[in-house]
């Protein structure tokens, strides 16, 4: 119960402090939700991101081309030799053979079913073909190149120079998010830690009265660290409304894709309260942070 009367009386000396300093606590909440804004969006634009790459990922399959000569003995060695590669997902890899190609291909198309059901095993222009995928898309290059070394395999392919731009750009896009919350971070607890110490300076004479009749070092630095809390929280309402309102919004008007159906976004639900919940979060820990950082440099109990 005592604490439960502390933590209450916290509550009550924050929110007086806030009012009292309106004009530093404005700006603080101002940066806040500045930051706020940009980290919800930069953690929508690192999902998607992210979401993009696994699409790619699934999507992304090395067609291996084995020799036109190639015999029944070799492209079992070609087999045994790409299960020695570790990178290659094992159970997803297949094997086609150029009849089973060409049966495809007939399928496909009324002019190849005309031109090719002439064809008989010898008379086949096309090669057996293994259709691979990758655990680690960023490993793509080195893993052709392995596989391009194997005896009797041909040709290799899986969309070298695009899927090699698309890794690149999505990396760079999460670093340059990532390094701009950081620095936005940094300038908002800076903020905050001013705030309160403006804050502890106008209080001074109380602190000093709390210290004499014994007061605690938890007692006297609950309210501080309430108050880091509270503009924490005040400053995280815009960015709360900016994602559930402006999220769903722009998923409608770009029908759920980006330029290309192949590049779809995250849908809305249950998407944008995961964002709420990270940015309310971290609107709290810089709150928090401030006002701890301000109470250990400045308050010194």
């Amino acid at each position: 119960m005592k604490i439960l009367r502390m933590i209450g009386r916290g509550i009550r000396d924050a929110l007086k402090s806030v009012f009292r300093n309106f004009s530093l606590s404005l700006a603080s909440i101002s940066c806040i939700t500045i930051t706020l804004i940009i980290v919800a969006i930069s953690i929508i634009l690192s999902y998607n991101v992210t979401n993009f790459t696994q699409e790619i990922e699934k999507d992304l399959t090395i067609v291996v081309f084995a020799d036109s000569g190639a015999t029944e003995e070799e492209i079992q060695n070609i087999k045994l030799e790409l299960q020695r590669i570790e990178n290659i997902i094992q159970k997803e890899t297949v094997y086609k053979s150029k009849a089973d190609v060409k049966k495809e291909m007939q399928k496909e198309s009324d002019i190849f079913n005309s031109v090719m059901e002439e064809w008989n095993d010898e008379a086949n222009p096309l090669k057996d073909t293994f259709q691979i995928k990758v655990k680690d898309v960023a490993k793509i290059k080195d893993t052709a190149k392995k596989i391009e070394k194997i005896d009797k395999v041909s040709v290799v392919r899986y969309g070298e120079g695009m899927v090699d731009k698309l890794i690149s750009a999505f990396s760079s896009i999460q670093k340059v998010t990532y390094g701009a919350v950081i620095a936005l971070i940094l300038v908002t607890i800076f903020l905050i830690i001013n705030t309160i110490k403006l804050t502890i300076y106008s209080r001074k004479r109380e602190i000093s009265i709390m210290r004499l009749v014994g007061a605690s070092n938890f007692t006297i630095k609950i309210p501080f660290i309430i108050e880091g809390i509270i503009l924490g929280l005040l400053g995280s309402i815009l960015p709360v409304l900016v994602v559930i309102f402006g999220y769903p919004y722009l998923y409608e008007a770009m029908n759920g894709y980006v330029f290309t159906p192949l590049v779809t976004l995250i849908t809305p639900t249950p998407f944008i309260y995961t964002i709420v919940g990270i940015t309310i979060i971290i609107g709290i820990i810089v709150g928090m942070i401030g006002s701890s950082s301000a109470v250990r440099k400045y308050l010194k109990v």
